[in-house]
């Protein structure tokens, strides 16, 4: 990852530079993460750049927003604009867009009614999250010793800054014995889902995952994996998923707005499908990559074209 290309940034509705884009120290979000986000992909295609599913990505950044009682002070539509006029000014054929609204500087009780709403958003060129060979040849992960956290316990549906310590918890720990990634599992020893994936079994063809019951983020690229499982005619149920499940899972992949549609090739040393990317997540690898690059006129609707002046070759 890198922001050497990224040149402006929207902030409390103004484009400005990337380097005037700066919060104070006493910022409170910065001290109890206070705040929401979104973590959105904008894909080249032949019509030019165009944001996957951004209307319920903004969707859920204000449903996230609700649940902690922030109040963001634009509208959808501003934020939409907001976006695709970074994407513009930032010249991107292709990037990741982060919106992001946190409680300001005002006061550092926990309480944060002093503190205003301020409202990001950044983009920036950014590959597969687990690398593009991790998108062919698959990835290796582990069972975190870190439990995913429960429901009760901090709104597992909202996408919060400050609970994906958890998260970070959960990655560095497994990168530090190795692997590419960490599964975490829920309190109660169920299968919750990676530190920033979903998780899907493939087993005599039918998919498996897990639901908002078992504490995880709803994804919204593991929506549209359903909906292009069940187009391909694969079953797909959603239901508690074990260890067991995963050990005598034919394939297994992750899905996630920075992930995309990865393979999972290995868990703790044990191998998936001889430790090689399966069919049916090749299958629907296929499918999803030609959707979100405008190819597949069944999924044009996830598609949300930004009008652009003029571009450069990025």
């Amino acid at each position: 990852m890198s922001f050497d290309q990224s040149k402006w940034v929207w902030m409390n509705g103004r484009v400005i530079p990337w380097q005037d884009a700066t919060t104070h120290v006493s910022t409170h979000a910065l001290h109890y993460g206070s705040g929401v986000f979104e973590g959105i992909r904008c894909y080249e295609t032949p019509d030019g750049p165009a944001i996957f599913r951004l209307t319920a990505h903004l969707e859920r950044l204000y449903n996230s927003a609700r649940v902690h009682g922030i109040e963001i002070p634009y509208t959808h539509n501003e934020l939409s604009e907001g976006i695709c006029e970074l994407i513009e000014r930032n010249e991107f054929r292709s990037c990741y867009v982060r919106p992001l609204c946190y409680f300001g500087s005002g006061s550092l009780s926990l309480h944060p009614a002093k503190c205003p709403v301020e409202v990001a958003i950044l983009t920036w060129p950014w590959a597969p999250y687990l690398g593009a060979a991790g998108l062919e040849n698959g990835v290796r992960i582990t069972v975190s010793p870190w439990k995913k956290f429960h429901s009760e316990m901090m709104p597992t549906t909202a996408k919060a800054c400050g609970q994906y310590i958890n998260s970070i918890l959960a990655v560095r720990e497994a990168v530090s014995r190795g692997f590419d990634e960490a599964l975490l599992l829920d309190v109660d020893g169920h299968i919750a889902e990676g530190s920033g994936e979903n998780l899907f079994i493939v087993r005599k063809g039918e998919l498996l995952t897990n639901d908002e019951r078992h504490s995880i983020l709803m994804g919204i690229t593991r929506d549209a994996v359903i909906q292009i499982a069940r187009d391909l005619g694969y079953e797909v149920t959603s239901r508690a998923l074990s260890l067991d499940d995963l050990a005598d899972a034919d394939e297994a992949f992750f899905t996630g707005t920075a992930a995309e549609v990865t393979p999972i090739r290995e868990v703790d040393g044990a191998l998936i499908n001889g430790g090689q990317r399966g069919p049916v997540t090749h299958d629907i690898q296929r499918i999803f990559f030609s959707a979100v690059a405008g190819r597949d006129e069944r999924y044009r609707d996830w598609l949300h074209f930004v009008t652009l002046q003029t571009v450069g070759h990025r």
